[in-house]
């Protein structure tokens, strides 16, 4: 077989794919996540339930892989980019190439849509923290592995990474709060905006109170 018709081949499947991921966040947000069903969902997109599961586990795991694809992309970043500064200067700037890689305002567009029906959508929410969770463990076996700088049980190592992705979530949620339809430049902005208060954050004291109008 030609690479001309491999490549072909994984156009169609990346084509494919994408069309789940677009039509069911259209459909369920429309329709409510749990008023659509597979067949609704398989059958809008003309595929078979059989070619959904080549791609997906399930209507949480199609739902959430605008978030997922960007983990997997950082997953990828980590492996390959040369260590500079501090471990937290590291992932955010991990976290800044895996952002360049998620195709613009497009992404974006979708990662919104994901996590507004992961808001009220328990399931979606709950299978999103367990990818979370893995992407996490499998950040901190990463980092040391390729750098020999903590055994992977080691509790700094695993609260750094903890701490970078908490700091994620929380310029998620700032940036999707936000009204019109901001992109991924502003993302970006929320996130190192997030990165840069989180060392006062950790020092933070009683007396901020004062500065909330409490």
């Amino acid at each position: 077989m030609s690479d001309s018709s491999v490549s072909l081949r994984e156009r169609k499947k990346q084509r494919t794919r994408q069309e789940l991921i677009d039509v069911a966040l259209e459909m369920f947000t429309e329709n409510g996540f749990d008023a659509t069903t597979l067949d609704d969902l398989c059958g809008a997109v003309e595929v078979s339930k059989r070619t959904f599961f080549r791609y997906f586990t399930s209507k949480e795991d199609v739902g959430m892989a605008p978030l997922h694809d960007f983990w997997n992309v950082f997953g990828e970043e980590l492996e390959t980019r040369s260590p500079a500064g501090t471990i937290l200067e590291f992932l955010l700037e991990t976290a800044f190439a895996a952002l360049d890689r998620m195709g613009g305002d497009a992404w974006a567009h979708r990662l919104r849509l994901s996590r507004r029906l992961a808001a009220r959508t328990p399931s979606m929410n709950a299978h999103g923290l367990d990818f979370c969770d893995r992407a996490v463990a499998s950040a901190v076996s990463t980092l040391a592995d390729r750098f020999g700088i903590a055994n992977s049980a080691d509790l700094r190592l695993r609260l750094v990474v903890e701490f970078a992705v908490a700091t994620h979530r929380c310029a998620l949620e700032r940036w999707v709060a936000l009204r019109g339809r901001p992109g991924r430049k502003r993302l970006e902005a929320e996130l190192r905006s997030a990165f840069a208060a989180m060392p006062d954050a950790l020092n933070v004291g009683f007396s901020v109170a004062s500065h909330t109008g409490r």
